[in-house]
């Protein structure tokens, strides 16, 4: 059996990158993984084609994860082929089946609550500005994360995989990460509300000689009031409808402050 070098990796790394272009209602990303791991399962069961048939086979149980999450099962799934007995090769799918989802729940909540909205607030407030380099930037912090996960989920999956796994048993520290990741991206989430979202009122309220200015009554109840009701209001449409009319969502909401603004009332 050859040993599982860099070079083997790199091309796992490479190959999980097209793990989704196999994507099929089925069996999700299973394919696509299968053919990331394909060539280090050749390399370790080279010259025995019946043990490579039982591996293949092997992944092509269903599994599907946060592409973070496939990276570090692909690494430690190699790790365990490599070193488990014949006898032992069904704890790998065991293994795999107990990490997707924890890995899955562990990826969205960082990237999807944590990272996106923290570059796009980066990004955002260049943007607003007329600075070219916000998108940019987003788009350039956003794959340094995206990237290093990917390349070092695999390697890490690879070489401190078990370790961790092990401690993991012992800290429940998956499930402690994920509680944190989501506690911060609910704030971050709020504050990129609070200080992106811009929705206020011109309307004045004449009583004979005192003029009220609206928003700043709705700003002694509370600041950013609008904001927070518009973002409620498109959050419970979203959920309602489960994004289905998100794009037509936004073109709405393009049309409806324009019409507001001509007719003064925003």
């Amino acid at each position: 059996m050859a040993k599982i070098t860099n070079k083997d990796l790199n091309q796992m790394i490479l190959r999980n990158n097209a793990a989704r272009l196999t994507f099929n209602y089925e069996s999700l990303q299973t394919i696509g993984l299968m053919r990331a791991i394909a060539p280090a399962l050749g390399k370790i069961y080279e010259g025995d084609q019946e043990g490579l048939k039982r591996a293949m086979h092997r992944h092509l149980i269903f599994c599907d994860s946060h592409a973070f999450g496939n990276a570090f099962i692909l690494g430690i799934s190699t790790a365990m082929e490599e070193t488990t007995a014949e006898d032992e090769k069904e704890s790998i799918t065991a293994l795999k089946t107990g990490l997707m989802g924890p890995l899955a729940a562990l990826g969205d909540s960082l990237v999807k609550f944590v990272f996106v909205p923290i570059f796009g607030s980066i990004g955002a407030a260049l943007a607003f500005n007329g600075n070219i380099l916000g998108p940019i930037l987003m788009f350039v912090l956003y794959n340094i994360i995206n990237w290093g996960g990917r390349i070092y989920g695999v390697k890490i999956g690879y070489f401190k995989g078990l370790d961790f796994i092990e401690k993991n048993n012992e800290t429940n520290i998956l499930a402690r990460i994920t509680s944190m990741a989501n506690v911060v991206g609910l704030m971050v989430i709020g504050s990129l509300i609070a200080t992106t979202v811009k929705v206020s009122s011109p309307l004045k309220i004449v009583a004979g000689e005192n003029t009220i200015v609206l928003q700043e009554m709705i700003d002694s109840v509370m600041p950013n009031l609008l904001a927070f009701l518009l973002t409620v209001f498109v959050y419970k449409w979203l959920k309602k409808t489960e994004g289905k009319h998100t794009a037509a969502t936004i073109i709405f909401l393009l049309i409806a402050t324009v019409v507001a603004t001509y007719f003064g009332i925003l």
